[in-house]
């Protein structure tokens, strides 16, 4: 009798262990389910409430530049698309550097974005700022821009092929200005004396100053976005030789590419949208999708136009990889040249 009791009582133990094992197994698993649960929805709740207050794009160049300019325009036409007010600030100097070591700074949160560009790169390879694109999560690229090479209405050259046999037989008798050593103009103007073999004499100025400079005859030719020079396109005072783009500008149709006039020279200047790294996805997906609508909107499109720019839009994934590779084929130029500093 006593034994039976005390197997009885061995098996009530065992079997009230093993009931207490499951209800704890259970309820961890409910409350694990409950924790994911409540996960998500906080994820999805970020991605609900963003934006909730105004965004500010960083400008890296000065008012009324052509990054100026397209630059308020996205803001504009994006702030619409996201709800909320998006408020351009140019923060200009180091060729960028100033810009996007202030926007690396700030929380990873979306609500501080910058009009990003080429300028990503070459700003880090001239030693500018100790650190690269890397720094940034790609939200979207929206406009590319030629470069173009430009005279005086009065020069006597009225053909890039011209231009480029004078400065063949004058080398260093050209002055081209461009926007700064190292800068994005300056390396086209340095990549088109390797496809030709002419010879300039490069000559850095602040963003705009080139375009003064070459009216004022202080330089023979000016290396610049058609955006900057525009104006003085329309007034007659500058001729335009050939632009960097793979097909004429629909706002310069008469204005030949460098491959029409049989020089193998095709470099374009990005621009986009960027955030600091860490920024959560779903922030990033919304801002994606509002760059979008924006490179689809008809007035952006008519915009973009008529500051020499093309829409081409790449999404937040491709946009990073494209940095990435553009940041190869730049460091290797400004190499070229003894400019990359790291």
């Amino acid at each position: 009798m006593k034994r039976w009791r005390s197997k009885g009582l061995a098996a009530l133990l065992v079997t009230m262990l093993v009931l207490s094992l499951t209800l704890t197994a259970c309820g961890g698993t409910k409350q694990t389910q409950e924790g994911a649960k409540s996960s998500g929805q906080g994820e999805n709740k970020a991605s609900v409430d963003y934006p909730n207050k105004p965004i500010e794009m960083t400008v890296l160049f000065g008012a009324g530049s052509g990054a100026d300019l397209l630059a308020r325009k996205v803001a504009e036409i994006a702030g619409k698309e996201l709800g909320q007010p998006i408020s351009v600030v140019n923060r200009t100097g180091a060729g960028g550097a100033t810009g996007y070591t202030y926007v690396k700074s700030q929380k990873p949160d979306g609500y501080s974005i910058v009009w990003n560009s080429n300028s990503i790169n070459t700003a880090y390879h001239a030693g500018n700022m100790n650190f690269d694109y890397k720094a940034f999560s790609g939200v979207a690229e929206l406009t590319t821009e030629p470069v173009s090479i430009a005279v005086r209405a009065d020069a006597p050259w009225k053909d890039i092929n011209e231009f480029i046999e004078y400065a063949k037989k004058n080398p260093g008798k050209v002055r081209i200005g461009n926007s700064g050593n190292g800068s994005f103009t300056h390396l086209v103007a340095v990549a088109l004396e390797n496809k030709t073999g002419a010879k300039f004499t490069h000559v850095p100025f602040g963003q705009g100053l080139a375009v003064s400079s070459l009216l004022g005859g202080q330089i023979e030719a000016s290396s610049q976005l058609p955006a900057e020079i525009m104006s003085q396109v329309k007034a007659g005072q500058v001729r335009i030789l050939a632009v960097t783009s793979e097909q004429r500008l629909q706002a310069l149709p008469d204005v030949p590419t460098f491959k029409e006039k049989g020089i193998d020279l095709t470099l374009s200047l990005w621009r986009g949208i960027a955030v600091p790294a860490g920024t959560p996805e779903p922030v990033i997906s919304k801002l994606e999708a509002a760059m979008k609508k924006v490179t689809e909107n008809e007035e952006f499109k008519k915009f973009a136009a008529e500051m020499g720019a093309n829409i081409e839009f790449r999404n937040a994934k491709d946009f990073d990889q494209f940095i990435a590779q553009q940041d190869q084929e730049l460091a290797a130029l400004m190499a070229q040249i003894n400019m990359k500093k790291q």
